[in-house]
């Protein structure tokens, strides 16, 4: 049983829907699985109301979806949908980098190069949840520096909708290491300004990582 206490600022509500968003996020609860309002409550030792009012919220980010008879459930997603979320996010987040690159601040700069030197911690020492949590950190730090609020929240729509597959793909042998390389070319030009070196990046990024994801969902597929 998990406890939650109410933070300054914050609310029991909030805590109870980041813990359940980082267990989806991290794969500990799996695409399909069932969230019972009661299951939430006595986990986190709450009552049904916060326990209901974060699972809205996860449905509101298009992490869970609410089905007859079963209520909340973890999104799961065919690899037709996965294809078509990529196609369209691979466009939107090379724009994020090119305008990251063009007005990010330099201490966003400085933040952006100690979380890519996390991630690189975490790739040394073959951790997945690590480099997962790293991954989504260095992404947020890009779409906070292109400074353009609709292309954060339509970025962040459609990622949170094929999230709950990251670690699955970066538990695919090297991936989390071509990953990390990916990064690197895609900080680098942030951190040097090249607007056009940073755009073409992050679309080999997403293009490669995007592949690997949804051909490994297509094999899961049809296993």
């Amino acid at each position: 049983m998990d406890e939650v206490v109410d933070a300054p600022g914050g609310s029991i509500t909030d805590d109870v829907r980041r813990a359940l968003e980082a267990d989806i996020r991290l794969g500990r609860i799996p695409p399909g699985s069932a969230l019972a309002v009661k299951d939430v409550a006595q986990r986190f030792s709450i009552s049904r109301t916060p326990a209901k009012e974060a699972l809205l919220q996860l449905a509101a980010s298009g992490l869970v979806i609410f089905q007859p008879r079963r209520g909340a459930v973890v999104v799961k997603l065919d690899p037709s949908e996965v294809f078509g979320m990529l196609e369209v996010i691979v466009i939107l987040e090379s724009e994020a980098a090119r305008l990251c690159a063009r007005r990010m601040t330099d201490a966003d700069r400085a933040e952006l190069g100690r979380v890519h030197q996390q991630a690189s911690l975490a790739v040394e020492a073959g951790d997945i949840g690590a480099y997962t949590l790293a991954n989504f950190k260095i992404h947020e730090l890009i779409y906070k520096g292109a400074a353009n609020d609709c292309l954060h929240q339509t970025i962040l729509t459609i990622r949170n909708r094929v999230s709950t597959y990251r670690p699955i793909t970066f538990e695919r042998s090297g991936r989390m290491k071509a990953s990390h390389r990916e990064h690197m070319a895609i900080v680098d030009s942030i951190v040097q300004g090249d607007e056009e070196a940073a755009h073409t990046a992050m679309t080999a990024h997403i293009t490669v990582g995007g592949t690997a994801q949804a051909e490994l969902m297509l094999l899961m597929s049809r296993a």
